[in-house]
C-alpha cells in the first residue's frame, strides 16, 4: 500500500515560492494624506508607473526635484501617474507645501 502525501503538493508550492525571489510589479502606489507621502521613499523597477493618490482634504502637488515629472494641483480624489524608464533616484516634493517630500529609486531590470 503506497501512503501519498497530502501535504507534498503545499510545501512544493511555498518553496518554489520562496526561491522566486521578489516579485516586482509594474505599477506602484503612493498615498498623500496628512501632509506626507506615504511611503516616502520607494523602490521600482524601470517601466513601473507611479500613481500617487490625493486622500488630503486639500490640494497637493507632485513635482520632481529635477523638473523630470510635475502635477497640476491634485484636489482629494485626484490622482498623478508617471512611468519611469530611466534607473537612478528622483527626489520629489509638493510644491504648495515643500516641507512635503519623498523619492523614487529606480533600478535596472
Amino acid at each position: 500500500m503506497v501512503t501519498k502525501n497530502k501535504w507534498a503538493p503545499c510545501a512544493l508550492a511555498v518553496a518554489m515560492a520562496l526561491s522566486a525571489g521578489p516579485a516586482w510589479t509594474t505599477e506602484s502606489q503612493v498615498k498623500i494624506d496628512n501632509f506626507t507621502f506615504n511611503p516616502p521613499k520607494i523602490t521600482i523597477k524601470a517601466g513601473t508607473t507611479v500613481t500617487w493618490t490625493n486622500e488630503d482634504d486639500i490640494p497637493h502637488t507632485v513635482t520632481s526635484s529635477k523638473l523630470v515629472f510635475k502635477s497640476k494641483a491634485l484636489d482629494t480624489g485626484d490622482g498623478y501617474s508617471f512611468t519611469f524608464a530611466t534607473p537612478g533616484t528622483y527626489a520629489y516634493f509638493c510644491s504648495l507645501h515643500p516641507h512635503m517630500t519623498g523619492s523614487i529609486v529606480v533600478e535596472g531590470n
